[in-house]
């Protein structure tokens, strides 16, 4: 098997950008350019920004892929594939101007490799939803100074503002929704039907595919009477000083929104000086709690978070469900929002449960059939699969998977 002249010359390119040892972390800048179609700016905008950040991406890592089909000792089919490990942070744009009906962008970023990065194929182009749900707090009684009493719901306020802000997820708020009235015994919440916990509701609902849920284990100061208003508390502090110090520990999960399992878990912990004076904080994530050094460890620990779930869920496979199915045609409750295009090929499960383990997580089972888009919308999409959907089985509630 050979290649093509045109793939030796891209591999000869390719080979030139990549270095023979990437360095942890290095800056480089990249440049991006899109055509402006019917004067949109912000979606050339964008396109020349993702063009760009995959020009610093391939000049710090690339892996090269051939893959040629050979018919009679004749090349039928030859597909090159590019792959890139690197992992951008601090992004900035130093330079963007307006070439004729093109849009050049220039910009720096801090490129390292992703320890995490698994090299899932097309999945990870596409936009996953995940739902944030509200904090439990377990010691209501430990928000008392500064008011912090909405830290259930202002904590997943927070990280959803973040995940946003990346742009490779498509959150979804439920700040307000708490998966765990139970908190002892957190993550797991057996159900009355003997299901563990309402993830998979939740999921269904809201359409996500992930869920994240959490519990704010400690938020208080470590010495009270630091705070105390009586004499003897006054006193005390004048004899001897006493720490300010509080403490924020918080369980954070991410579970499966079609099987209701968990696919991540940890406990984040930090602590800092709580220096706020009296009325300075209104509220968990307000101004004068960032201020506090208490508030920028905690600030700290919100970016951590954020990081995290992406990286969890950069490994996953990009799933929706299955709304319809008419003949040969399938609809799906994932579209363009979720980078769906039509063309796009996608795997269908079946999903099933017995009648002796009801509440038990759904079975999938691969169908053996792949419907391809013809039809894409903001939050739907339209396909065809090459036999009637009832004789295959395939019907609403079923998975469709890019893997």
């Amino acid at each position: 098997m050979t290649i093509t002249a045109s793939l030796r010359s891209l591999l000869a390119t390719l080979l030139l950008l990549t270095p023979l040892v990437p360095a942890s972390a290095v800056v480089l800048e990249g440049t991006g350019i899109a055509t402006i179609r019917g004067g949109d700016m912000d979606t050339a905008r964008e396109e020349a920004h993702k063009a760009a950040l995959r020009d610093v991406a391939l000049q710090y890592d690339a892996r090269i892929r051939s893959e040629d089909t050979v018919e009679e000792g004749r090349i039928t089919n030859s597909r090159l594939t590019v792959a890139s490990s690197a992992r951008a942070r601090n992004v900035r744009v130093i330079d963007e101007r307006q070439v004729g009906n093109a849009l050049r962008i220039t910009l720096k970023a801090e490129v390292s490799e992703d320890a995490g990065n698994c090299h899932v194929g097309e999945a990870a182009s596409l936009k996953k939803r995940v739902a944030v749900t509200g904090f439990t707090v377990q010691h209501p009684d430990q928000t008392r100074h500064g008011r912090l009493d909405d830290a259930g719901e202002v904590l997943p306020q927070m990280i959803q503002a973040r995940l946003q802000a990346q742009g490779n997820l498509q959150v979804l708020k439920a700040a307000t929704t708490q998966l765990y009235p139970d908190v002892t015994n957190a993550p797991t919440a057996r159900q009355f039907d003997n299901r563990l916990t309402n993830v998979t509701q939740v999921a269904r609902e809201l359409g996500a595919q992930f869920v994240v849920a959490g519990v704010i284990r400690e938020i208080g100061v470590e010495a009270p009477e630091a705070w105390g208003s009586s004499v003897l508390h006054k006193i005390g502090r004048s004899l001897s000083p006493t720490s300010r110090d509080r403490r924020f520990i918080a369980d954070l999960m991410i579970f499966d929104g079609f099987s209701g399992s968990p696919v991540y878990q940890k406990r984040y912990d930090t602590s800092g000086q709580w220096n706020a004076g009296v009325g300075e904080s209104v509220g968990f994530g307000s101004i004068g709690f960032l201020n506090t050094g208490y508030g920028e460890a905690v600030d700290g620990l919100v970016d951590q978070m954020r990081d995290d779930i992406q990286n969890a869920l950069s490994c996953q496979p990009f799933m929706t469900r299955i709304t319809r199915v008419e003949g040969t045609r399938v609809t799906m409750e994932a579209g363009a929002t979720s980078g769906l295009r039509p063309g796009d090929t996608l795997a269908l499960y079946r999903s099933s449960t017995h009648f002796d383990s009801l509440g038990a997580t759904p079975e999938l089972k691969d169908a053996d059939i792949e419907v391809t888009l013809d039809s894409v919308f903001p939050e739907y999409a339209n396909g065809l699969i090459p036999q009637y959907g009832a004789l295959e089985n395939i019907q609403r509630g079923d998975i469709a998977i890019i893997w």
